[in-house]
């Protein structure tokens, strides 16, 4: 069956949301400068020996720097890899200490814009490693060293090499996240915990639900069919009171998960001014590609706020994307999080799966689990998130679904894919993402989400 979500939503689907009118306060101007900051600093030679151009390791030495929390390197050619290693230590501002070396990422080309579409052709995207998250630190070291080349040709190193230094900017108000046992309590539990934080939604003294730039407006409006202008979350929803608001073409019972209890942009601070205006739209939402940071597992649940803007910041201002790169992100302890710009409920345009990034949504899992095993509240999370969107959309999470890649060095460009409806990235291309423990937990996931649809 086919239909359509109605309203602000209008695209071509399978459900419709029938929602109540909400109260909006009308937006007051802020006055407050924009929140974090990024410092480029270029690399240079560290051994100067009379190697190939770009064959010697680049670097810093040991050094002071202005505040920052997350570290990444980036390079001028977004088509050009980094074949070799990338390593940085940080010190703590708290504790004076120097961190040992740690392995930044280098093979994340795989999470962009997909080729051909306007935000990979403007000009500005750049080749990047995936960010680290490393605390408020204040000394930072790195260096990037090319592989050992396999015949006598030396291996060198993308042009342009900058280590970006990510500040987010201060914390979000007090209550903006739950407990970890608070997210773990299923969809009632969220429902009763979002009426406690839809109370303080309306506490006139917070200034993230009364100061909305034009920005910060547009961000809101396009969820304002799902919560109040200015709203730090998307309240949580009931099953009953889920299938109330959704409507079927042709009539029958929506099969859709209750909708889970989702942090807006609001809510984790993000500063509207620094991402591209308009929205844009794939035309439905076939798939959802399970992805993880790979930033560490070095964050406090209360930390992911700021964990959130500092991604967004390294994905627009350092890796020149037009926005945050996923839909959705999700946290260790549960907690769901509004992504890239564009509604919730709405088929928005990722960056987040190349070549498949057209009909999907993306969602990442803040941390690396490669090694780590991801905390059952993940699980849980990304199962309710799935149950819900992919409803909206009339796709069974257990089921298969065709996508036509847009190029990748998994499948060519134009080849018809038969992929599984909730897929790891791993899946659309040949990465390690979302590592091999959290894989690993995509069956369970498939048929955690398919029994909250009611399959």
């Amino acid at each position: 069956m086919r239909a359509f979500l109605a309203s602000a939503i209008g695209v071509a689907c399978t459900a419709t949301l029938v929602l109540p009118t909400v109260a909006t306060a009308a937006p007051a101007p802020a006055n407050t400068a924009p929140p974090g900051s990024t410092q480029s600093l270029p690399l240079v030679p560290l051994v100067p020996d009379g190697r190939a151009a770009g064959t010697a390791p680049q670097g810093l030495t040991e050094r002071d720097a202005k505040p920052f929390s997350l570290v990444g390197v980036v390079w001028d050619d977004a088509e050009a890899e980094l074949h070799g290693t990338a390593q940085v230590r940080t010190r703590s501002t708290e504790t004076g200490d120097w961190s040992g070396w740690q392995h930044l990422e280098t093979h994340n080309h795989e999470h962009a814009p997909d080729s051909g579409t306007p935000e990979r052709e403007a000009g500005n995207v750049r080749g990047s490693t995936a960010p680290l998250w490393v605390g408020a630190s204040d000394g930072v070291e790195v260096r990037v060293r090319p592989e050992a080349p396999a015949a006598e040709r030396a291996v060198a190193l993308p042009s342009g090499l900058r280590l970006e230094l990510v500040d987010p900017g201060d914390d979000p108000p007090a209550g903006t996240t739950t407990t970890a046992a608070e997210a773990a309590d299923g969809a009632d539990a969220n429902a009763d915990d979002s009426a406690a934080h839809a109370e303080a939604a309306d506490d006139a003294d917070d200034p993230r639900t009364t100061l909305l730039t034009a920005e910060d407006a547009a961000a809101s409006a396009v969820n304002a069919d799902l919560a109040p202008l200015g709203a730090t979350e998307v309240p949580a929803l009931t099953k009953a009171e889920t299938e109330e608001q959704t409507f079927v073409r042709g009539g029958g019972k929506p099969l859709i998960g209750p909708r889970p209890r989702i942090v807006t942009r609001k809510g984790w601070g993000a500063n509207e001014q620094l991402r591209e205006r308009n929205f844009v739209y794939t035309k439905s939402v076939k798939a959802a590609f399970v992805h993880h940071s790979a930033t560490g597992n070095n964050y406090s649940c209360s930390q992911a706020d700021s964990v959130l803007r500092s991604i967004y910041r390294y994905h627009v201002k350092s890796s020149g994307w037009r926005d945050f790169g996923y839909n959705f992100a999700v946290d260790k302890c549960g907690n769901i999080y509004e992504g890239r710009a564009g509604g919730v409920a709405k088929p928005v345009l990722g960056a987040h799966t190349l070549g498949f990034n057209s009909r999907s949504t993306g969602i990442a899992v803040l941390g690396s689990y490669s090694k780590s095993n991801p905390p059952a509240a993940v699980v849980n999370a990304v199962a309710r998130l799935t149950a819900w969107k992919l409803g909206l959309y009339g796709a069974d999470p257990r089921a298969k679904t065709t996508l036509k890649s847009g190029g990748g060095n998994r499948f060519k460009k134009g080849t018809i894919v038969k992929l599984n409806v909730i897929s790891g990235h791993r899946d659309g291309y040949v990465t390690d993402c979302p590592g091999g423990r959290l894989y690993s937990k995509l069956d369970e996931t498939r048929d955690a989400s398919a029994r909250l649809q009611g399959r």
